[in-house]
């Protein structure tokens, strides 16, 4: 990982540079309210990963009693495979064992093999499909799950 990587939850500071990360990595980008509702929302867990001052990416999920459920994890396209996404899943499965929950489950674009493949290096599993879950484009998604 890129030693200079650190990790904070969510701030209002924050904000308008995960809408960044958000238009350059999703075709139906999260709006600067989504993510300021989230601040106060008590089973919400969104977490920064900061290098130097720039946002290079961020995980949120949410709890559900016992249960976990992803919401996004997205890093910037020039801080790709320098291990933050694989810091930011560490650090959501450590707050979630904390909480603790059974498990963390996510969808995934059946097409996502570099995000397959770094769910099932922590240990993720495939436990279904939702047909048509993605539009622009239109897809498939995979429904992973770890238990913890």
């Amino acid at each position: 990982m890129n030693d200079s990587v650190t990790i904070e939850k969510l701030k209002a500071e924050h904000i308008d540079g995960l809408v960044e990360v958000e238009k350059a990595c999703f075709s139906k980008p999260w709006s600067t309210a989504a993510f300021q509702s989230e601040l106060n929302h008590d089973n919400a867990y969104f977490y920064t990963a900061l290098v130097g001052d720039e946002i290079a990416g961020y995980m949120g999920f949410h709890a559900v009693l016992d249960e976990g459920y992803v919401a996004n994890i997205a890093v910037l396209p020039e801080y790709r495979r320098q291990g933050i996404a694989s810091a930011l899943l560490e650090n959501a499965l450590n707050i979630g064992k904390g909480i603790p929950l059974s498990f963390l489950s996510l969808e995934v674009r059946i097409s996502n093999s570099a995000a397959i493949a770094l769910y099932e290096r922590f240990g993720f599993k495939i436990f279904g499909e939702r047909k048509n879950f993605y539009s622009s484009p239109r897809e498939n998604a995979y429904i992973m799950t770890l238990y913890l």
